[in-house]
């Protein structure tokens, strides 16, 4: 066995850079997070080359002595805790003492800093985590901090790096996270020599995601909600605004950028039936809760949590948003026009009042929906024997008139070639695999404008016409080696998103091409989209690359190919006939025609079968006549 031997401190801080320092955005992170602890009312952020090789964070905090900013960047040291009893009860940002140290020790810094009422400042360089220099220095009160030529000495990181583009980004999206999770603090981004963002720090969580988000905010609902001794506060979206991805989702617990599956499950859930699959809601949510009823040190970045009481943070959550979105002006006031009539004669004595008009449109807040809820489920529940009996009451005392049918004449389909008849299937519905031979089918109707019906020999099949448009149009983009046609559009579409999402777009803009789009920055966190694939309706564009953005972001990049196939099923999704959708008989006639045509055509490409098959004899069993 080896002999165990103890790590030296410098191999000891890359290993915790490695935890901690991950990317430029990690820096900027753990420096804003202490500007904030500080006391900072300002802080500006500067980078060039996305971060890489130089970046400076300026605050006008408490600064530091001459003793202080020395120590400050030994590992394990922090002004934050005393006691292990303070780590029961955390208040601060920054708490571990490793964030300094670990960047230290992958960069070259430089820190500038004085405290109110000294004479003067101190000056410090460092290199890999060594002092290089020491002065006194003039400088305003607060803390100046540069890193420079970030991972010069740990090339294995540096190769993992992105473009400047994706790395300035996800700088980007780091400070909009202070922004928002500490509206009190005036924070100022210069990217590159230009100003991309700046926000007021009057305190207003609404002025702050007005500044990150610009006008897309106004479509936001705010939220105030108390539960118990916790606070929620924020925005959400409407459910008619939701997003192909969760990229808009943030949370904040006692002002501290969090993930939580426990709070994703509690704000989804309150959009439940409200909401379509595959969509989710944006927010901005700000769980104030005691300090002892949430444990942060869980994770070394700090981004993850757990709470003393789960179910009342999930009930604070769900019923606070629910309250929110039932507030929402998302439905218009119907108003009728009452018509003027003669005033009505005095009532007699002996007449009751009339009975008091019950306002069924009222709003409930996030209480009264939890004991609406409760009521619902501890409500007694009919027996089927008497709701059979009402049933039955009700068809003998209004039975319907009788329309007679209507059959319309069209020429029957040339019998369609294929295999031969598959084994009896189960008592259930189950995906077409082939049809019997030379037996005409026949076109029945539509049901729900969503599914076609058609009639052959003793099977009747049920066609999801988006799902087999969706795999007729992939399949032809499929067959298209070279770039997909695409269409110009006369007026270029704008479209404002997350920094994460335009810079993996931005930085994708080839393989995009090759889809048909033509995208081109405008502006921070917009993108112009000047071109779009020919089959791919203009008012779908917007929605496409969102969820193009979510599958580069989350999906398999090892492989072009791979990646190309999940964009062309986001193309030929969005640019399918959809569920509900009118349809005339032509095309549904066309469609029918291709799915009992080609056998390929089994799944969309999402997996979803394209045709079901519903037997006589299962027919028969449902009525008993079998």
């Amino acid at each position: 066995m080896p002999k165990i031997i103890q790590l030296s401190p410098h191999i000891a801080n890359l290993i915790a850079a490695g935890e901690v320092v991950e990317r430029p955005a990690s820096v900027v992170k753990e420096l804003l997070e202490n500007a904030v602890d500080a006391g900072a009312s300002q802080i500006t952020l500067e980078i060039r080359d996305g971060g890489m090789t130089f970046l400076r964070v300026t605050d006008n905090g408490c600064g530091m002595s001459p003793e202080d900013v020395k120590t400050a960047f030994l590992r394990h040291a922090t002004s934050k805790l005393k006691t292990a009893e303070d780590l029961a009860a955390i208040v601060t940002m920054g708490f571990r003492g490793e964030a300094l140290a670990a960047v230290a020790s992958v960069s070259r810094i430089d820190v500038m800093t004085k405290t109110p009422g000294a004479i003067s400042g101190t000056s410090l360089s460092l290199e890999a985590g060594i002092i290089t220099e020491e002065s006194e220095a003039g400088c305003p009160d607060g803390t100046t901090i540069i890193v420079r030529d970030l991972f010069f000495n740990t090339p294995a990181r540096m190769k993992f790096m992105k473009s400047d583009t994706v790395e300035g980004s996800k700088v980007a999206a780091a400070i909009q996270m202070q922004a928002l999770a500490h509206p009190e603090v005036a924070f100022r981004f210069l990217r590159d020599g230009k100003e991309v963002l700046s926000t007021p720090g009057t305190g207003s969580l609404e002025a702050a995601v007005y500044c990150v988000y610009g006008r897309d905010s106004g479509r936001l609902v705010p939220l105030e909600s108390k539960w118990e001794n916790y606070t929620l506060s924020g925005f959400v979206s409407k459910p008619t605004d939701a997003r192909p991805s969760r990229a808009l989702q943030t949370f904040f617990v006692n002002g501290r950028p969090v993930k939580s599956r426990l709070m994703i499950a509690a704000l989804e859930e309150a959009y439940r039936n409200q909401i379509m699959t595959g969509k989710f809601p944006a927010c901005v949510l700000h769980l104030t809760l005691p300090a002892s009823a949430v444990d942060v040190n869980v994770h070394p970045a700090k981004t993850e949590v757990k709470f003393l009481n789960e179910k009342a943070v999930f009930d604070c959550i769900h019923y606070g948003v629910l309250g929110a979105l039932n507030k929402a002006p998302d439905r218009p006031q119907v108003q009728f026009q009452k018509p003027v009539a003669p005033a009505p004669a005095p009532a007699p004595a002996s007449a009751k009042p009339a009975p008091k008009q019950e306002n069924f449109f009222r709003t409930m807040s996030a209480q009264e929906y939890k004991n609406f809820a409760t009521a619902v489920k501890e409500a007694p529940k009919p027996s089927p024997l008497a709701a059979a009996a009402v049933a039955a009451a009700v068809e003998q005392t209004a039975i319907p008139p009788v329309r007679e049918s209507v059959q319309i004449s069209r020429p029957a389909p040339a019998p369609i070639p294929v295999p031969a008849p598959a084994p009896e299937p189960e008592p259930e519905q189950v995906v077409m695999e082939a049809m019997p031979q030379d037996i005409p089918w026949r076109y029945v109707g539509e049901l729900y404008n969503s599914y076609i019906l058609v009639e052959q020999g003793e099977e009747a099949y049920l066609i999801d016409k988006h799902a087999a448009h969706e795999r007729i149009l992939f399949e032809k983009l499929k067959a298209e080696q070279e770039a997909i046609s695409a269409q110009t559009l006369l007026t270029p579409i704008t479209h404002r998103s997350s920094p994460d999402e335009i810079a993996i777009l931005l930085d994708n803009q080839a393989l995009l091409e090759e889809l048909g789009f033509e995208i081109q920055e405008f502006g921070e966190n917009t993108l112009l989209i000047r071109q779009i694939p020919m089959d791919l309706d203009s008012s779908q564009a917007v929605d496409a690359l969102q969820t193009l953005a979510a599958d580069l972001l989350n999906g398999r990049k090892e492989r072009k190919d791979s990646v190309r196939d999940e964009l062309l099923h986001t193309v030929a999704c969005k640019a399918a006939i959809k569920a509900g959708w009118k349809s005339s008989e032509e095309e549904l006639l066309v469609l029918a025609k291709q799915v009992l045509s080609r056998e390929d055509l089994k799944h969309c490409p999402h997996g979803r079968p394209i045709c079901v098959s519903l037997s006589k004899k299962q027919l028969e069993k449902q009525f008993k006549r079998s």
